[in-house]
């Protein structure tokens, strides 16, 4: 693969404001003023350059900040959505028709799950669910009728690491597309680079970084993109998940520090993660050695940017995980909480919370712990001082 520095197509855009400010203006109009009707009808056939119809369909604002994940994914063109879900099931429902069927990785956010195994029964699509890291898996379960892989390129919450290049490969042989949700590792693996057509994002977690909006985003050539937002049958149109204009335009902002966030939560993930190992405590985090996607991760990762902020330590069962989260949250460490990315640390018994929606039959199965916790590793400036607390509470 090429090397590819996201950071660095980010910070060589160039947006100005409507005055010349150094931020873009925000447009918060819904509708959008023609010079003359027949360029309305124009613009509503699609034979129209440059102009804003509605704001369902693209507004100003929202287009600087897709314009600028697609370049950090590296893809022709992006849209922004209302939420991580709105993006992941826009994406999907406009790839697959009733009678169609998708392979999915078992291991997955659990609203995606239930997405998958219990509302697109609704529309008589069918999924299979498959271990990501089992390639003979993926490809066994490949149908005629077969129209998308799904997967994330570093699992929620087991942390597996997804090999999309090979993944790709079989996709591409057997015509279908493969979707990677890279929510846990933007800028570290660059999804569409290595094979994958198509990137989703929630942008709650990493890409914001505030925890303070709900949005999501999707990435790929511009042959999709423009289906999406078709005005006759493009999922995103006519669904109506659209994004805020100014939460896109706060979002934009956190997006120039993205690069600098990153590095951090994967230096201080790195750190607790070798002190749990030393700690004799069960860990699953991809930086380190003895981590089954290790040497996958190092093959296709954006290396300076890290392993990522995310980390997994077994405690065996619910009600010693509960207890060490309410020991951590009483001396400050972090929050007890569901998503991640924040600049705190964030932790959650991932079966009883973002992954309920998986029966606990499935959970077994795909080897999630009732003890599992899930840490988002924050921002600490001190986190040898953070981890001396975290082990008081062990």
């Amino acid at each position: 693969m090429d090397k590819f520095n996201p950071a660095y197509e980010i910070q060589n855009l160039s947006f100005f404001g409507e005055f010349g400010g150094v931020n873009p203006s925000i447009t918060d109009s819904a509708t959008y003023t023609f010079l003359g009707a027949q360029t309305m009808t124009d613009t509503f056939d699609g034979n129209a350059e440059g102009c804003f119809l509605y704001s369902r369909h693209w507004n100003p604002t929202n287009k600087y900040l897709s314009d600028a994940l697609a370049k950090m994914e590296g893809t022709e063109a992006g849209w922004v959505t209302g939420s991580g879900m709105a993006a992941i099931t826009c994406a999907i429902l406009q790839l697959c028709n009733s009678g169609d069927h998708i392979v999915s990785s078992v291991t997955t956010y659990g609203g995606t799950y239930a997405f998958l195994k219990n509302y697109l029964p609704k529309f008589n699509i069918e999924v299979t669910f498959i271990d990501p890291t089992d390639l003979d898996a993926i490809e066994n379960a490949v149908k005629p009728n077969t129209k998308l892989i799904y997967t994330e390129a570093i699992s929620n919450p087991l942390l597996q690491v997804a090999n999309i290049p090979k993944i790709a490969d079989i996709a591409n042989k057997n015509g279908i597309k493969l979707m990677v949700d890279n929510t846990f590792t933007p800028m570290i693996i660059s999804p569409y680079k290595l094979g994958a057509h198509i990137v989703v994002y929630s942008m709650t977690k990493f890409i914001n970084g505030k925890n303070d909006a709900v949005a999501g985003a999707i990435c790929g050539d511009q042959e999709f993109i423009n289906s999406l937002i078709n005005v006759n049958d493009g999922t995103a149109m006519l669904l109506g998940p659209v994004l805020d204009p100014m939460r896109s335009s706060s979002i934009l902002k956190n997006l120039y520090t993205l690069h600098i966030r990153m590095k951090q939560h994967s230096k201080n993930a790195t750190y607790l993660a070798k002190k749990f190992k030393e700690l004799g405590l069960k860990v699953s985090y991809p930086g380190l050695p003895e981590h089954a996607g290790h040497e996958l991760l190092n093959s296709i990762m954006n290396e300076e940017f890290g392993y990522g902020g995310i980390i997994a330590i077994d405690m065996k069962t619910k009600e010693a995980a509960t207890a060490i989260m309410e020991k951590m949250q009483e001396k400050n460490v972090g929050y007890i909480a569901v998503s991640l990315g924040y600049f705190k640390t964030l932790f959650s018994n991932s079966g009883s919370s973002t992954s309920s929606e998986v029966p606990l039959e499935t959970q077994a199965k795909m080897g999630l712990s009732p003890g599992l916790v899930r840490f988002s590793v924050g921002l600490d400036n001190d986190i040898e001082q953070t981890y001396k607390t975290i082990a008081e509470c062990l």
